[in-house]
């Protein structure tokens, strides 16, 4: 090989790996909000009765165990935010500004009312703390227990059934990632929206959809990688 075409080579590996640096950035940032978010949910869920009108017995037994999990909401947060970020950039000109406007703001007020909803339950803990026999049984904490479980269970998974939808969409059009995966998102985001605030475990389906959608991602970009790495290496 000349020194010319080791330059082009060069250029051409460079020029690859800057093309599929973005999808790994976001699959790397959809699975750690997968994560840290799944297991938040868990740890709530193991310490917090699902009746939003318990009498809160868990301030007095498990509020350092609803301090980790709510400690853990901010980094899935900032993880979600890249996410979104990334897959922006990398769509690039082929995003549709309509789709763009709803994709954006459905993952922004997700992630409001998600912080929302951590804020409310991490205050009912200090507040808990400084007077433990003014809060239990008084209409503060009724009120404060209920936003908290409406907020979630009502509004932010509606948020994310919108943003599940938003994304299939962009998906059939652009072919970035499989297309079953956009039909799963549609499927589930149905269920997101028109199931009832009772149903056990429905938190669940969103940052495991995303999850799904990362592994995809991450892998078909290795993948691709690869095979444009093994293409650069066999040039003259």
């Amino acid at each position: 090989m000349s020194l010319d075409g080791q330059g082009s080579a060069g250029l051409l590996s460079l020029s690859t790996r800057e093309r599929w640096r973005a999808p790994r950035a976001a699959a790397i940032a959809g699975i750690l909000f997968s994560v840290l978010l799944v297991t938040s949910l868990v740890l709530l869920r193991h310490a917090v009765p699902a009746d939003p009108l318990e009498a809160g017995a868990w301030l007095e037994t498990r509020a350092d165990l609803v301090k980790l999990a709510l400690n853990l909401v901010p980094f899935s947060g900032i993880a979600f935010l890249w996410f979104v970020g990334v897959l922006r950039d990398r769509l690039g000109e082929r995003e549709d500004r309509l789709l763009a406007t709803v994709f954006l703001g459905s993952a922004v007020l997700f992630l409001a009312m998600l912080f929302l909803s951590a804020a409310v339950a991490g205050g009912l803990i200090i507040a808990h703390a400084a007077e433990p026999e003014r809060l239990l049984g008084s209409e503060s904490f009724t009120v404060a227990r209920a936003m908290t479980y409406e907020i979630m269970n009502v509004y932010a998974i509606k948020m994310a059934g919108v943003f599940m939808i938003v994304t299939s969409t962009v998906v059939l059009r652009t072919g970035f990632i499989a297309r079953w995966l956009a039909f799963a998102g549609y499927g589930l985001a149905a269920l997101l929206l028109f199931s009832g605030r009772h149903l056990e475990g429905i938190l669940l389906v969103f940052p495991l959809w995303v999850f799904s959608v990362s592994v995809h991602i991450l892998i078909d970009n290795l993948r691709g990688v690869a095979t444009d790495d093994h293409s650069t290496r066999s040039i003259p």
